[in-house]
């Protein structure tokens, strides 16, 4: 087994490698740049020159290709931001750099990279946390409740709150919950993550501050995997108690409960185990439509932003971390099989 693990950290790294130069190669590719943003800079500029000047009126610019950045502008911008002809040498430089865990400084923010993400990741840490605690420990009894209790009263009554979590997506109910309840019956705040005068409460006001703003985002977070992971465990534990070692145990005498309980609960475990690893990835990830709609300034909105200002360094050192966090997480969920499967031997 821990030459499995050790193959699959290797494989980390040409799949990493692939992972992150399609995005790179991808944002130097796509238009609206930062040569293009300074192109953009200088012809305003012009355009307001000329139109001071009075000879040049608004539409009378120049006609000879002075809208475009001379080769000194155009070298300076290329310093400035790391960018050359050569992107494989880009390239190269940024993984060097990578290696080292600099990502270099921000275009927008005009701060060192890891310093800014850093300080975004406690908020998506907190969401990330909590949305693992309560997916786990509320889909699993409740999805072994409901195959117990199939076709029952509980059964019938809690699909409907799981067919409604499969219907509609997290970022659909998050508009939902800031139109009616937090705007038109005011119950909870609009978005944010804490109240502006925050640190004037107390240590009580500020846990109930928290807790205000975080149950509109949480039940966003919550719906999507909460329903997919109770009805999975619902079906994994249903398909067990039909299983002929299930069977067997019941025309034995084993108690209905402990063959349940003892038997089919601990394979049933299994694809659940697949899911855990998968996870890991939003406890820094974060979701960046659930942040958008609520305001919260956390690595989801960070990413977000910056791919919309062409921020690169920023969009490569999100990219970097998430990337690592899901291929670490796959090789986690081997682990979890493992732990819950015995019989599970990686050749």
């Amino acid at each position: 087994m821990t030459a499995y693990f050790i193959r699959r950290l290797l494989l980390m790294i040409p799949t990493f490698l692939g992972i992150t130069f399609v995005v790179f190669f991808t944002m130097r590719s796509a238009p609206g740049g930062p040569i293009e943003q300074a192109r953009m800079a200088k012809m305003q500029a012009m355009q307001q020159q000329g139109g001071a000047g009075g000879g040049m009126g608004a539409g009378a610019g120049p006609s000879n290709g002075d809208d475009a950045l001379s080769p000194e502008e155009m070298a300076a911008v290329m310093k400035e931001y790391g960018i050359s002809d050569n992107i494989m040498a880009d390239y190269g430089r940024w993984v060097s750099d990578m290696a080292r865990l600099d990502f270099g400084q921000s275009n927008v923010y005009g701060v060192d990279v890891m310093k800014l993400v850093i300080s975004k990741m406690p908020i998506s840490i907190f969401f990330g946390l909590i949305s693992m605690f309560m997916i786990y420990g509320i889909c699993i009894p409740l999805g072994l409740t409901k195959a117990i209790k199939h076709r029952g009263f509980f059964d019938n009554a809690s699909s409907l709150a799981v067919y409604f979590g499969y219907a509609i997506p997290g970022y659909a109910l998050g508009a939902l919950l800031i139109v009616f309840v937090a705007s038109n019956w005011q119950l909870l705040p609009l978005g944010g993550f804490v109240s502006e005068n925050f640190a004037e409460l107390s240590f009580g006001a500020r846990v109930a501050d928290l807790i205000q703003h975080a149950i509109l985002p949480m039940c966003c977070y919550l719906i999507g995997s909460f329903a997919f992971m109770t009805m999975l465990m619902k079906n994994q534990v249903m398909e067990q108690m039909s299983a002929d070692y299930v069977r067997t145990a019941l025309a034995k005498g084993v108690p209905y409960k402990r063959a349940i309980f003892k038997h089919a609960l601990d394979n049933s475990l299994i694809p659940i185990a697949t899911t855990f690893g998968n996870q890991i990835s939003l406890l820094v990830g974060g979701s960046f439509l659930i942040e958008s709609i609520f305001n919260i300034d956390g690595i989801g909105m960070l990413g977000f932003m910056s791919a919309l200002n062409k921020d690169y360094p920023v969009v490569m050192g999100v990219l970097a971390i998430s990337a690592t966090l899901q291929l670490l997480g796959n090789i986690i969920s081997d682990l979890c099989v493992a732990a819950v499967d015995p019989r599970v031997k990686f050749g």
